[in-house]
């Protein structure tokens, strides 16, 4: 983590100190142009290449495939519309760079090889807690898989029947022909 806190301070330095440079050089208000206007050409571009990959992976799901390729190129894409909103000529080179079919495509290439390595030389490991989970797991229970295994063993009997709800006062009636009353 310590290459993104560098990164988080060195890049809105690098950005300030350009764009006060290029100010000097072509004036305040043609800088503030500039800016505002690669922020509008990089919206621009970012819709129609957004959409050009959702349809992509719309085709790629109606023929009953995965669109992984589309789902990374999105995040790419994502990437690139914050870094071009965000006002500076790095940022906008990087988000410009995300927009290009041909430099994402590069980028994705490069991110699949560092997690292959990644993944491989086992980096990925330093994660903490358990993503162990039955069919019969509620995803959203705060329980631990060990208390979750002690309430499976006494989850009591299962039946099958059929009844109707008839309200006479404020208790519930069931049918007589079901053979095994539950408490609940």
């Amino acid at each position: 983590m310590p290459i993104v806190f560098i990164i988080f301070i060195l890049i809105p330095i690098v950005e300030i100190t350009l764009l006060i440079h290029v100010g000097q050089l072509i004036g305040t208000w043609y800088t503030i142009g500039l800016v505002l206007l690669s922020a509008f050409i990089g919206v621009n571009m970012l819709r129609y290449q957004g959409l050009s990959t959702l349809a992509r992976a719309q085709q790629k799901m109606a023929h009953g495939e995965m669109p992984q390729q589309e789902m990374l190129e999105g995040l790419v894409l994502a990437v690139g519309g914050a870094l071009l909103i965000t006002p500076g000529f790095v940022t906008d080179i990087i988000g410009f760079c995300c927009l290009f079919p041909i430099t994402r495509i590069g980028l994705i290439s490069i991110a699949k090889q560092r997690f292959k390595h990644k993944m491989a030389r086992g980096s990925f490991s330093q994660m903490h807690g358990s993503f162990q989970q039955d069919i019969d797991d509620n995803p959203f229970s705060a329980e631990t898989p060990t208390t979750n295994t002690a309430r499976k063993e006494h989850r009591g009997e299962v039946f099958e029947g059929e009844y109707t709800e008839q309200q006479n006062g404020s208790e519930n009636i069931l049918p007589a022909d079901i053979e095994h009353k539950k408490n609940l």
